[in-house]
């Protein structure tokens, strides 16, 4: 399997660099068929996972341990959350939570003629880009990382997508449909995080430009993916208690001060009263948001945006799920779910707020000069917010600064975790899979981000996650019957042999997360 997945991820980058232009036509017409045809799919299954993930925690499972009963958990609360963020959306929220707000403020369907750059639209804008960030994703992420954690730390099953459809499979999960099932949740994590990367990348750059001069293009964008492709390979050799834990933690350490300052130097009072506001109104609506279809058949606003961000979610649920699962033994399901549901939506919420709030002041109450910079080039709204923000020059500089380095971090932290995840996955299930393998997969994400910017830019990476999560979403389906069907047998372990037959692989394994085969 490991041989064959580096084949396939080989021949897309070979494939998108012979012949960019083609490419990126194959690559757009597979994302507009979905975006027209397919979007009521995705739209139900994100709205299915997030009734499931809340049902789940009130259930009577939600006391089962993912792990022995006498497990307890492996990280603080403050490195599991580190963690989790940082892994889940931390470099996409940095390009997005000023930009997005920015453009819904200026068009969205939810928003009649003459609405546009009010009071009205600003809420209205608030309310999509925090639901694109919320529960909704959240939730995905949380069912596919239980199903790993309790099939892996539970169930003495190895930590791979295929140990999730055992209740269904059973042994034929060693076989071809468990090579095909972690085949797709590599693939949906390589094209998640290339998005990621990608993204980051192009807004790295940016900083680069403000601070230092130096020229925004894709080139300097390729370059800055494999320097740092080559810093997050060394982290992803020290595993995740060196590298990856002290990354996430200096992560969430830099996100609390740039929030802070932008608390301080910003409009103080209307951005603490907007977070209460946001918070309230988005709870109101999501659901509503959450089964919305555009009933437009020539409309391409979902399809840019909830389809995009739905797909980019999808894609990642392997990596994000297992990099949860691996870091979350001993935890209780309820606890689970509800850490995973709550604290990134409330995190999410209030990053949104602050950024995309201050943004829209200077819209709405100040000189203004946002919107002009989101339309002339996206990965600069950041920058252009901080200056508008803040009056003094060297302060401006200080806070830009921050910013790149979280960009460094953030994408280093991404690019370290999924290198961890798919040799995970390609070794069935070794939490410790040889130096080689993570060499070689954290130098190939890097490549495939760089194909990507190179074949299409922004478009071609938003089309890359849409595309690779339509396959992976069957699979995450069929996790959730498993993860189910499991729970309901352990509780009443009578009703079926299964769990019987889970049981005595634990027993042979003799605690071993992967058993001999």
């Amino acid at each position: 399997m490991a041989i064959g997945s580096g084949l396939l991820v080989l021949a897309f980058v070979l494939f998108t660099i012979v012949d960019p232009e083609y490419a990126n036509g194959l690559y757009s017409a597979a994302k507009n068929y979905i975006a027209s045809d397919l979007a009521w799919y995705y739209v139900g299954v994100i709205s299915c996972f997030l009734f499931f993930s809340i049902w789940l925690s009130l259930s009577r499972y939600g006391s089962i341990r993912l792990g022995k009963d006498h497990d307890r958990p492996e990280f603080s609360n403050f490195s599991w959350f580190s963690m989790l963020f940082g892994a889940g959306i931390g470099i996409g929220i940095l390009f997005w939570s000023i930009a997005e707000p920015i453009y819904h403020f200026q068009s969205n369907p939810l928003i009649t003629e003459g609405q546009q750059l009010t009071q009205e639209a600003a809420q209205v804008a608030m309310r999509i880009s925090i639901f694109h960030w919320g529960l909704h994703g959240w939730a995905l992420f949380s069912v596919i990382g239980l199903a790993l954690a309790y099939f892996s730390y539970r169930k003495g099953l190895p930590l791979s997508i295929r140990s999730s459809l055992y209740p269904i499979f059973g042994e034929r999960i060693y076989g071809p449909i468990g090579h095909i099932a972690d085949l797709l949740a590599v693939f949906g994590t390589v094209f998640g995080i290339a998005t990621s990367l990608g993204l980051g990348a192009q807004q790295m750059n940016a900083g680069l430009s403000y601070l230092l001069g130096i020229e925004v293009s894709s080139t300097n964008q390729v370059i800055l993916i494999v320097a740092i492709s080559i810093i997050a390979t060394v982290s992803a050799l020290t595993g995740v208690n060196k590298g990856i834990r002290i990354l996430s933690e200096l992560n969430m350490q830099l996100t609390a001060l740039i929030l802070v300052l932008f608390v301080v130097f910003g409009p103080t009072a209307y951005l603490l009263g907007a977070f209460f506001t946001n918070t309230g109104d988005y709870l109101l609506h999501a659901v509503e948001l959450g089964l919305w279809v555009d009933p437009d058949p020539e409309g391409q606003w979902q399809g840019w945006w909830t389809i995009f961000y739905w797909g980019w979610w999808i894609a990642w649920a392997p990596f994000v799920g297992m990099f949860i699962a691996r870091i979350s033994k001993g935890r209780t399901v309820r606890e689970f779910v509800l850490g995973v549901l709550i604290a990134p939506t409330l995190l999410s919420t209030f990053w949104i707020t602050i950024f995309g709030n201050s943004a829209i002041f200077m819209e709405l109450h100040s000189q203004g000069g946002v919107v002009e910079a989101v339309n002339n080039d996206i990965t600069m709204a950041l920058f252009k917010t901080i200056e508008l923000m803040v009056a003094n020059e060297w302060l401006t500089m200080v806070l830009a600064a921050i910013c790149t380095v979280m960009l460094v971090t953030y994408f280093v932290t991404s690019a370290d975790s999924a290198t961890l995840v798919i040799c995970t996955l390609i070794s069935v299930g070794n939490e410790h899979p040889p130096a080689r393998l993570r060499v070689f997969w954290g130098l190939a994400i890097g490549a495939v981000a760089a194909v990507l910017l190179y074949a299409g830019g922004l478009k071609a990476l938003q089309t890359a996650s849409i595309v690779a999560a339509l396959p992976f979403s069957v699979i995450a389906i069929m996790a959730t019957y498993g993860l189910l069907r499991s729970l309901q047998e352990e509780v009443n372990p009578c009703q079926s042999s299964v769990a019987e037959e889970a049981r005595e692989i634990e027993t042979e394994a003799d605690g071993a997360l992967v058993p001999e085969r």
